[in-house]
């Protein structure tokens, strides 16, 4: 992530696919562009054919077939007489795409081009993931959710009840694709910053794994969006006629791990032990408990924990290129402690322990401050994860008062408590440090704890910002412009999901996460790894496993004999 340093990072679409100096949605000239291969395809053998075709998103390519393909496939006459390349097919939709005045009418329209033509959803995401992310994304995925029952059009995902316990196997049996490597789950509870949103959380899954595609290269089709209804708190849903989900309170206790336990079960047994499984937007009460008691079961990672927690260690290491000093001379403050910060904090115990500083000593770098104030030895109600960072100091009961007797370098905002980081706190973290660092990490947009221009302009333009969700560029009245980085998990989990998709890796502690450039390195060093024999050449073992947004060709694969085997025989 070099989002901490201010400038913020582009996304290639993938390695060596980079399409020059061509505008970023712009058809390439000649013809074969940065998305088309080399020659004629090797032909795709399909079993499905006519009005079938047209209605898969996998196989549709709309304009795009050939008349061979049209003639053959008996789709002839069912697509207009005219024949585009995917470079045409990419400047319509971005045409389209652009007349749209609001984000939310784009998503719909990105997400209805997923369900009609999947190659070239790919390729719109891929021609420009940094201006796409946003959308398909945070901050705008967020909103979609929030009006999934208006914006619902085609199912994608499985959505398995409550009530479906004990016939999981069942329900993972209707899923059309067998060769699923990655599964994201969630269960709805708390959704981005945005609460319990119940059924309408699948947004986040589907979402989530658009990027696994955009940005990791893993296959869609081995891509499964699941949503775990067991109900919701949110009395507003309950009473929506819209509301697609069960229309109850959230079931917990037995009932509930019962179901956890079944599915996990269910996933390694119809798709193996190397299944990634991915858990997003699980509440606090389930989420640390849960990755506690699977994470060395099963192939599995817990995105609000580990993912949040790399990118932004990945930012505040990327800082240190500014602050000029070491990781251990920093103090931080977190607002909020819960999954995010608890996750955040542990990385960053672990990457204060590489540079030598024993643990204990490390645990009295990281101050949080949750919803009843600074987090201190001797206070009630603290859960095990609490403890660990709990200062031995007197209570404190504001994030102000907290920061005005720490004096830290950083400031993590993980709370979702837009406008947390007032202009007190920032003027006094400049008045502290030249360079203060200061990380606003909640999503959506609208839970910022401060905006960029807020912190720029505040700090005079010293702080070190990034955010969950993108901002735009700042420009002070000194005339110096700034471009926000942006601290988000989507910089890391495409890529994690790879490299175990790729090593087909068993297990996933958290040191994978401090090395996420060198994932399949590490996971042959320490036998997590069980494709075998290992790969000599890993950069060309990975770019052959990225899924490309490139049309098949499904004519036929005719070919003749020679001519003296194919006389006919007379009598």
């Amino acid at each position: 992530m070099g989002a901490a340093l201010g400038t913020g990072t582009r996304l290639a679409p993938w390695p060596g696919r980079a399409c020059g100096a061509l505008p970023r949605w712009a058809p390439s000239t000649p013809a074969q562009g940065c998305h088309s291969k080399p020659g004629p395809a090797r032909p795709v053998p399909l079993k499905k054919r006519g009005y079938d075709v047209t209605r898969n998103p996998h196989l549709n390519k709309g304009m795009a077939f050939t008349l061979e393909e049209r003639l053959q496939l008996g789709i002839h006459g069912l697509i207009p007489p005219c024949f585009l390349s995917q470079d045409v097919q990419l400047l319509r939709i971005m045409r389209y795409y652009e007349r749209q005045q609001s984000d939310l009418d784009k998503y719909i329209i990105l997400m209805t081009l997923q369900d009609r033509n999947e190659k070239l959803f790919y390729r719109v995401l891929t021609s420009d993931v940094e201006k796409f992310m946003p959308i398909v994304y945070t901050p705008t995925v967020g909103l979609a959710c929030q009006h999934y029952g208006l914006t619902f059009r085609r199912p994608r995902g499985l959505f398995i009840t409550i009530h479906d316990k004990g016939h999981l196997a069942t329900m993972l049996n209707s899923w059309p694709e067998d060769n699923i490597k990655a599964v994201v789950v969630t269960d709805g509870e708390r959704i981005l910053g945005l609460g319990d949103l119940g059924c309408y959380g699948m947004g986040i899954p589907v979402g989530k794994l658009a990027l696994y595609t955009a940005c990791g290269g893993v296959n869609p089709q081995q891509c499964l969006p699941v949503l775990l209804d067991v109900g919701t708190n949110n009395e507003e849903l309950l009473r929506d006629p819209l509301y697609i989900g069960l229309k109850h309170q959230r079931v917990r206790g037995k009932a509930y791990d019962d179901l956890l336990d079944e599915f996990m079960q269910a996933v390694t047994d119809k798709f193996g032990i190397n299944c990634l499984i991915q858990f997003e937007d699980f509440a606090n009460a389930n989420a640390f408990r849960l990755l506690n008691k699977y994470r060395n079961k099963y192939c599995m990672f817990n995105d609000d924990i580990q993912g949040t927690a790399s990118v932004a260690v990945a930012g505040i290491l990327a800082a240190l290129r500014i602050t000029k000093n070491k990781l251990s001379n920093h103090v931080f403050v977190f607002q909020g402690a819960g999954e995010a910060a608890m996750g955040i904090a542990h990385l960053l115990v672990m990457a204060l322990e590489k540079e030598g500083v024993p643990k204990a000593e490390a645990t009295r770098k990281i101050w949080m401050v949750d919803s009843k104030g600074l987090i201190v030895k001797g206070r009630s109600h603290l859960n095990h994860e609490k403890e660990m960072f709990a200062q031995d100091h007197p209570e404190v009961n504001s994030l102000e008062e907290v920061v005005r007797l720490v004096k830290p370098t950083a400031i993590i905002g993980v709370a979702a408590i837009a406008g947390a980081f007032t202009e007190q706190i920032l003027r006094d973290m400049a008045s502290f440090h030249e360079r203060p660092i200061i990380f606003a990490l909640s999503n959506p947009t609208s839970k910022a704890e401060c905006t960029a221009e807020k912190c720029y302009r505040v700090t005079e333009g010293r702080g070190i910002f990034a955010s969950g969700s993108p901002f735009k560029s700042v420009t002070l009245e000194d005339g110096k412009t700034f471009i926000p980085g942006q601290g988000n998990n989507a910089y890391v989990f495409p890529g994690v999901a790879l490299g175990v998709i790729a090593g087909g890796i068993r297990h996933i502690p958290d040191e994978i996460f401090l090395l996420t450039a060198e994932v399949l390195d590490y996971a042959y060093k320490h036998n997590l790894a069980s494709y075998y024999p290992e790969p000599k050449d890993k950069e060309a073992f990975v770019r052959s496993l990225v899924y490309t947004p490139d049309y098949d060709s499904f004519t036929l694969d005719s070919y003749t004999w020679p001519k003296e085997a194919m006389n006919v025989q007379t009598v």
